[in-house]
């Protein structure tokens, strides 16, 4: 199922065999919370600027339209027309970022809905079951991600309550997974792990869901509030204790530099808001940096935005127009953007998964980190 191709280091060229195509690593998950890239970004769209894995929020598809919706119209392949693979998060980030509308207990989490305040409660069984309605390729564990910073008793606590949880996910999916009106029998399950910047309570995280046979495993809970050098020496100190014949994902992470830095580190699947919420933005991703296209200076910019670049706003605009199209407020700036972004990441990642199969990676990493600092940072 999950095959390493190449090494380079730490670096790793695999792929992943899934009921829904073959993933190639390491790769960068589009994020599309609400089954849709924000930015106007269509699924079709996706298939031209080569996106692999789309990811959707089990949390926010369960309270609109709901995941049953989803399921009686056959999926969420079917709904958001995309045939490729789809992973899932659990809902568990949402125990972080709604902090003040939950209540954490042993059986699960108890919400208000941010949309319209009722009551929610998800635990690992609700979350497995809201996930198999999705019928995702590749369902993640319900966890806790603990806040940064936290005291080490909380974080042990919570720590152990995710394990905990993570029993009761690999149960219940593995039922789901033999029902009969099941719509994707053969769905994976990753695990998370957990610990915060404490490296001996991530370790032994790592050695104790390593023993459950996951088909893939999780970094969560970084890129919260701790430094880029903390999250490096966390992913530093802990890869080395998850299996190394399976896929690992750095959850939530990140910028270009943080996806090179981290590869090198071991890990091979990527997910991250910041391309499309900087588009939507008019900040753009390029060789020689990242570009603020409402700076004056390209009023009068006829190059594309980056040039060389064959996305579908760098083959038919200009810098120029991209601005004014973004300074009326027209959301075709916000979209071409989005794309562009999107198909600077993807294409990062097949530069990645050449330089590792040529075994050049750390050349390669030197070459991008250094053109990343040419620009002027407008």
């Amino acid at each position: 199922m999950y095959k390493i191709l190449a090494t380079d280091g730490n670096a790793k060229r695999a792929q992943l065999e899934t009921v829904h195509g073959t993933i190639q690593t390491p790769v960068f998950m589009n994020v599309g919370t609400a089954a849709a890239i924000k930015g106007a970004v269509s699924s079709a769209d996706l298939q031209q600027i080569k996106t692999q894995v789309e990811l959707s929020n089990t949390y926010h598809l369960h309270v609109r339209p709901g995941d049953t919706v989803i399921k009686q119209l056959g999926g969420l392949h079917k709904f958001m027309v995309w045939d490729k693979p789809i992973l899932t998060d659990s809902g568990g980030f949402q125990v972080f970022s709604l902090a003040g509308l939950r209540k954490i207990k042993e059986e699960g989490v108890y919400f208000h809905s941010h949309v319209d305040g009722r009551n929610i409660f998800m635990g690992p069984e609700e979350s497995m079951q809201i996930q198999s309605n999705l019928a995702s390729t590749i369902a993640m564990a319900f966890d806790e991600c603990p806040p940064h910073p936290a005291e080490k008793t909380y974080m042990q606590d919570s720590v152990d309550r995710t394990t905990r949880w993570l029993l009761r996910c690999k149960t219940e999916l593995k039922r789901l997974n033999l029902s009969e009106d099941t719509l994707n029998q053969q769905q994976l399950l990753f695990g998370i792990n957990q610990g915060g910047t404490y490296e001996d309570i991530r370790i032994q995280h790592a050695r104790d869901i390593s023993e459950l046979e996951l088909d893939g495993y999780a970094l969560g809970g970084l890129a919260v509030g701790e430094s880029h050098e903390e999250m490096y020496h966390i992913i530093e100190e802990t890869v080395p204790y998850l299996p190394k014949e399976k896929p690992t994902y750095l959850m939530g992470v990140g910028t270009p530099a943080n996806i090179l830095e981290s590869v090198e580190r071991g890990v091979d699947f990527f997910d991250c808001v910041y391309p499309s919420r900087n588009g939507r933005h008019g900040h753009v991703y390029t060789n020689q940096g990242k570009r603020n296209l409402f700076n004056q200076k390209y009023e009068l910019d006829e190059k594309p935005i980056e040039e060389g670049c064959s996305c579908p706003a760098c083959r038919h605009y200009s810098r120029a127009y991209i601005r004014h199209l973004l300074k009326a407020k027209e959301m075709l700036g916000m979209r071409l953007c989005v794309l562009h972004n999107l198909y600077f990441y993807n294409t990062m990642m097949e530069e990645i998964r050449d330089a590792i199969e040529k075994g050049g990676y750390a050349q390669y990493k030197k070459q991008k980190l250094e053109g990343f600092l040419e620009n002027d940072r407008a």
